[in-house]
């Protein structure tokens, strides 16, 4: 299901790590903005990402690169112990999960109805280029600089 704005005032929560902030992160929040009136964007601590490499920029750049595209309404850093304290303080009708993050919709569920928050939880669609050779993941932007640039030392 495409996003879906059927009411006045819906928060929406989209949220990542956002390091070298690309296409792909664009065409997620323009998703995520989508299924509501305004959208609220938590940006992961350096510390809490376990799943992937730690992030390249510092936590403020990113958070600070996220708030300043047009369709973010406010941006902010992630809890340092706590993913949930965040989404209870901006109490969302929505969390909008990237198509490719490694969340468990079922389980973020289960625990956002044990803490009394009562929003659902969608994935955005797709992952297509909306340009040819539009590069969509921040792993896949490493690569080929790294294929094009070598592993010298260029500043």
């Amino acid at each position: 299901m495409s996003g879906v704005d059927d009411g006045a005032g819906r928060r929406v929560v989209a949220q990542g790590t956002f390091d070298i902030l690309h296409p792909g992160h664009v065409h997620y929040l323009t998703d995520a903005a989508s299924y509501g009136d305004e959208l609220h964007v938590i940006v992961a601590r350096s510390e809490n990402v376990t799943h992937k490499p730690s992030p390249i920029l510092a936590d403020r750049q990113r958070r600070d690169m996220v708030a300043a595209l047009a369709v973010v309404d406010e941006a902010r850093l992630g809890h340092p112990e706590d993913i949930f304290t965040p989404i209870e303080a901006i109490d969302p009708d929505v969390i909008v999960l990237g198509f490719d993050q490694h969340h468990d919709e079922p389980a973020i569920e289960a625990a956002l109805g044990d803490r009394g928050i009562d929003c659902r939880v969608e994935r955005a669609t797709g992952r297509e280029p909306r340009h040819e050779d539009e590069v969509l993941s921040t792993g896949d932007i490493i690569d080929r600089i790294v294929r094009r640039r070598g592993s010298g030392d260029r500043g």
